[in-house]
């Protein structure tokens, strides 16, 4: 179903994003995390923003820029590679600072969906939580708790019609949960939709198919809508991926050491 070329070695842990000028977003590892781009066509590797605040996961909203899950201070925020500039979304719910955010997602109408796991305590780089690990939507200036009940709530995506968020438990016990979208805002109808392995899942990823992406032990399985495990991709240390290339067809990993790319049938 797939073939596995390692692209380049590179110091790449998270929220890899795909832009249509055929480059690569990604964040580093602490403790120096950075922002770099990698070009596609030639392997060229800049940094654009350096001390990027322990940036995780990213996303691209509808103007090009980057929706960043910053950990230290946590907050979201927006960046704007072409000019440097950095905006704070959002940096606390109901008077109380986020934990650490993790993941993140732009649905179609611009909302921003994020995880706020409380890692950065664990890792000793964060105060004690004072909110709970959850699931946020951040819309019309507003940001809404909209499910909780998690032990380490990580990657997030959503299904093609953004119908359906998956959202990955890292905590115990390891899972994919599914919920139901209702309205474009709330959550119902929380189910377990995988069990996963010992300390995933980290990423997860949507194909046009309705195909689930999740990081495992083992490499990256690939779940049916309904669940049922259809393929993996054997690549043992791969931490988050994104889909792109010119053809929607190729899912780009990162593995803390080096940047792959597996050429996906994503025909329905």
């Amino acid at each position: 179903m797939t073939s596995l070329t390692r692209l380049v070695e590179t110091d790449a842990h998270e929220g890899p994003v795909y832009v249509d000028d055929d480059a690569l977003y990604f964040t580093t590892q602490r403790p120096d995390v950075a922002i770099k781009r990698l070009a596609l066509a030639t392997g060229d590797i800049t940094t654009v923003r350096a001390a990027a605040n322990v940036a995780n996961g990213m996303a691209l909203d509808a103007e090009g820029r980057l929706i960043v899950c910053e950990q230290h201070p946590a907050a979201i925020t927006r960046f704007d590679p072409a000019s440097g500039s950095v905006e704070t979304l959002v940096d606390s719910y109901d008077g109380k600072p986020l934990n650490s955010p993790n993941d993140v997602v732009v649905t179609r109408d611009g909302a921003v969906w994020f995880t706020d796991p409380s890692y950065g305590h664990l890792q000793g780089f964060r105060p004690p939580p004072e909110l709970t690990d959850a699931v946020y939507c951040y819309a019309d200036g507003e940001l809404t708790m909209v499910a909780d009940g998690f032990d380490k709530p990580n990657g997030l995506a959503f299904s093609p019609d953004e119908d359906i968020l998956y959202v990955g438990d890292n905590g115990a016990p390891r899972r994919i949960v599914a919920f139901d979208v209702d309205d474009g805002r709330r959550l119902a109808n929380g189910r377990v939709f995988a069990h996963s392995t010992r300390e995933h899942p980290d990423g997860l990823e949507v194909d046009g198919a309705g195909r689930i992406y999740a990081s495992a032990a083992e490499g990256v399985r690939i779940y049916e809508p309904t669940g049922a495990q259809v393929g993996d991709i054997p690549l043992p240390g791969a931490v988050n991926f994104t889909l792109g290339g010119r053809d929607g067809d190729a899912l780009f990993i990162t593995a803390d050491d080096a940047i792959w790319v597996a050429a996906l049938d994503i025909r329905s």
